[in-house]
């Protein structure tokens, strides 16, 4: 199912690559089986310890050049994201540390994923990403979708301080973002509210 690639600094994450077998009439990827993913750890899921937490949804999304999905963040999912086509910058930004009390920063990890390029995100790492040019991006999640799990923090938070790229085709550099993501909280906010069991 796949080819492996660099480590994370991450614990839970992984990244990888499918394998692609083309001809002259095209390609066939395998983009998820079972057997190969191995068992997904209830805790890496944000699950009970005796569940046994499998992938429930799978959905595509597709983006323009410069557009930025992001910064979200589940208690209760694991993502396993696929660059389907295109190529994307992904920011990944650990909270559990602040969450547990054993830091005071979090730890931000970017990638640049391309196509067949996959990565493994845990509950408890917000993430996101940037489409570098017509992207498609297809995922699997442990928990359907749940709008009270839909949380995030705005993509350009200085105190996670990711490093996104600029834009080439914005007058100002700046991502295309939905309404959603531009009036996200601060991760100051996000923080107190996860900390105090608000939803």
């Amino acid at each position: 199912m796949s080819l492996d690639r660099a480590p994370s600094s991450l614990p839970g994450v992984r990244y990888g690559a499918v394998a692609r077998m083309a001809d002259a009439r095209g390609a066939f990827r395998e983009l998820w089986r079972a057997d190969a993913f191995g068992t997904i750890d209830p805790g890496d899921a944000g699950a009970d310890p005796s569940a046994a937490p499998t992938f429930v949804q799978a959905n595509l999304s597709t983006s323009a050049p410069g557009v930025l999905r992001g910064l979200h963040y589940h208690r209760r999912q694991l993502d396993y994201w696929v660059v389907a086509s295109g190529r994307a910058f992904v920011a990944l930004v650990d909270l559990r540390p602040i969450l547990r009390g054993t830091g005071d920063q979090p730890v931000v990890e970017t990638r640049e994923l391309l196509e067949d390029e996959w990565v493994v995100i845990p509950a408890g790492v917000a993430h996101g990403f940037l489409a570098l040019e017509s992207l498609g991006m297809l995922y699997l999640v442990t928990n359907p979708y749940d709008g009270s799990d839909e949380l995030g923090f705005a993509w350009d938070d200085p105190i996670a301080g990711v490093g996104w790229p600029a834009v080439d085709s914005t007058a100002d550099g700046r991502p295309i973002v939905s309404d959603r993501d531009r009036t996200a909280p601060t991760l100051a906010d996000l923080v107190v509210r996860l900390r105090h069991g608000g939803q």
